[in-house]
């Protein structure tokens, strides 16, 4: 049951056009072996987040190649242009030649931040390319990180700390608890950073009692709500945030304030 908070935002979302959603939600599935039950397409999360009692959702998808950059972030921002509830983020890739000139033309866009993913845009996230884009973010926009997995280096979490530790006024979401499917090595290394985290994909496999424990352990102001569409549906992603043991006003932190704090603007319905 859906309970009541003045808004409640969904940090975590990608969106594929129509055309491309099919295969792009397969591979996603191969890439993680979970079957995925959604579409991927913005029709479907604009339903889903209706259903959930969501107010934002925050979109974005992953450029593989440097030449997918502009095509992907001109159909964020036309997506967020076309429903007011959408909080574009645009993405990076860093083989990307002219990454000053791109954040430019993502402000320019309305896009409120930016989205990496180092394990399938197989780049280490604090690679020196990637350190350079970090730079030039820092005290303009938020960046998104996905972190962690039990698979790869390349988003471990040890590496997270470096970046953090170089850009202390950047803005970063380590997303799936800082480090997913590695939870405990994201606590070791970041407990004591200066980050937001989002708990996308995370509390499906960790369950009420150790996400509680977590959400806990780094402080509500810091975590996030996030549902990881299309990987899994928000309207059950929602559900499961109601079954963790929380205040309400852990509760309203987590799928309001933190969100705030993080954007650096406020958000009302």
């Amino acid at each position: 049951m859906i309970k009541e908070s003045p808004v409640r935002v969904d940090i975590h979302n990608h969106i594929y056009p129509e055309k491309i959603a099919d295969r792009a939600v397969a591979g996603v599935g191969r890439f993680y072996g979970v079957v995925m039950n959604c579409t991927g397409t913005v029709d479907e999360l604009l339903r889903l987040q209706e259903q959930a009692g969501l107010d934002y959702s925050l979109v974005h998808s992953v450029a593989l190649k440097p030449d997918q950059v502009i095509t992907i972030n001109d159909f964020i921002a036309e997506q967020c242009r076309e429903h007011p509830s959408f909080i574009g983020f645009a993405t990076m890739h860093q083989d990307f030649e002219d990454k000053a000139g791109e954040i430019e033309r993502a402000i320019s866009l309305g896009l409120s931040g930016f989205k990496l993913h180092p394990d399938s845009q197989e780049v280490n996230i604090d690679d020196d390319r990637l350190m350079e884009f970090y730079a030039l973010l820092e005290g303009r926009l938020p960046v998104m990180l996905h972190c962690g997995d039990y698979r790869y280096d390349y988003s471990h979490p040890r590496r997270t700390k470096h970046l953090l530790q170089e850009f202390p006024n950047l803005a970063v979401d380590c997303a799936h608890f800082g480090g997913w499917s590695i939870y405990d090595l994201a606590v070791e290394y970041l407990q004591d950073e200066h980050c937001f985290m989002d708990i996308s994909s995370a509390s499906v496999w960790l369950g009420p009692r150790r996400t509680t424990e977590l959400i806990k352990l780094y402080g509500a102001e810091r975590i996030l709500f996030g549902s990881d569409y299309p990987m899994w549906s928000p309207v059950e992603e929602m559900e499961r945030f109601y079954l963790n043991n929380l205040t309400s006003i852990e509760q309203e932190q987590v799928l309001w304030h933190s969100a705030e704090a993080y954007l650096d603007r406020e958000l009302s319905r």
